[in-house]
């Protein structure tokens, strides 16, 4: 199922979202309705890796100082199904395909598939 995983606080993620055809996607605010563990798994089975979804921006990073820990991929789904500020975001799936994050490869890629 077609899915894109935001916040809807997110400037960012709202910036991304206006320059895409979301008509065939469901739109999952992932502070109002958390991901679940099947849903972080079928993130995972596309991307073959927890620590590519996990954001090191997200506040809670410095603040619990996993910056000097050594994280394994079970820390990064722990972490990430814990509080959805850990989640890379936006996170778009569609299909066999997935989009991870904000970069500008990764939004120019989602515009040049999915864009208006």
């Amino acid at each position: 199922m077609a899915t894109i995983y935001f916040l809807k606080t997110c400037d960012t993620c709202l910036k991304i979202l206006k320059q895409l055809d979301t008509a065939a996607f469901i739109l999952q605010d992932i502070k109002t309705n958390p991901i679940t563990a099947a849903q972080l798994e079928e993130m995972y089975k596309r991307s073959k890796s927890y620590e590519a979804l996990f954001s090191r921006r997200a506040k809670k990073f410095s603040q619990m100082d996993l910056k000097n820990q050594q994280l394994t991929e079970i820390d990064y789904k722990q972490l990430i199904l814990a509080d959805y500020t850990f989640l890379k975001r936006p996170v778009v799936i569609n299909g066999d395909k997935i989009f991870i994050g904000n970069s500008k490869k990764t939004v120019d890629d989602l515009v040049e598939a999915y864009g208006k």
